[in-house]
């Protein structure tokens, strides 16, 4: 499972470093490449292949002319690529996508357990104060107890 929050920078060239507890969990659970697509959010989401390709095959299944479905393929799927990790543990990150994400110097990892998020460092901080505000929500409460009911 991907956890936590790193800091790294991006390059001119658009590489970043898998940062390295991320990357333990990436080479020992799956292989050395990502799928990177853009999210719904200002980032982007970074899928081992295998789980990658399991969203794909659940997707596959679905009426492509349903609206939702055909959203989801134009905007999640169409724009995903593989970017597997260099020799140095650094992944390059297609200008399309950096784009999406306004990924230019300072940058964010976040471990969301089957997939990792990719933000700006400002992105990220407005997403982080987004989500205290509705930490206090009845539903964050609801999803808690459940998971700690199971």
């Amino acid at each position: 499972m991907f956890r936590g929050v790193y800091e790294h920078q991006i390059d001119a060239k658009g590489r970043t470093s898998l940062p390295a507890r991320l990357r333990e969990t990436l080479v020992g659970g799956y292989d050395e490449r990502l799928i990177i697509t853009t999210a719904l959010d200002p980032c982007l989401h970074a899928y081992p292949v295998r789980e990658w390709e399991q969203l794909e095959a659940a997707l596959a299944k679905r009426n492509p002319m349903e609206p939702g479905v055909k959203t989801l393929m134009r905007l999640y799927v169409a724009s995903a690529q593989e970017c597997p990790l260099d020799k140095l543990g650094r992944v390059l990150i297609p200008p399309s996508l950096r784009a999406h994400a306004g990924l230019d110097k300072d940058v964010v990892w976040a471990g969301m357990v089957k997939v990792i998020e990719l933000w700006s460092r400002e992105g990220w901080a407005k997403a982080q104060e987004e989500a205290r505000k509705e930490a206090s929500s009845a539903d964050v409460m609801r999803v808690l107890t459940e998971l700690r009911s199971v």
